[in-house]
C-alpha cells in the first residue's frame, strides 16, 4: 500500500494489475480452470458412456424375454 501513496486509484489500479505476483497469480489461476474444465468433460463423457451401456443392457433384456 506504501507503493500507491501520492498516486491516483486509477494509477494504483494499473500498478495492481501489471504486477508480477497477480499475473502469476492469474496464470495459476488459468492452469486450474483448464484442468477442472478438462476434468468435467472427462466425467460428462464417461457418464454418457454409462448411459450408453446402460440403455444397450436394457434392449438385450428386452429382446431375451420375448425369444424366451
Amino acid at each position: 500500500m506504501a507503493e500507491t501513496a501520492g498516486k491516483s486509484v486509477a494509477a494504483a489500479e494499473v500498478d495492481a494489475l501489471a504486477h508480477r505476483d497477480y499475473i502469476e497469480l492469474l496464470e495459476g489461476f488459468k492452469a486450474a480452470i483448464e484442468i477442472e474444465e478438462k476434468l468435467k468433460w472427462m466425467l460428462t463423457a464417461a457418464q454418457a458412456k454409462v448411459e450408453v451401456w446402460r440403455s444397450l443392457e436394457a434392449s438385450a433384456r428386452i429382446m431375451e424375454r420375448t425369444t424366451q
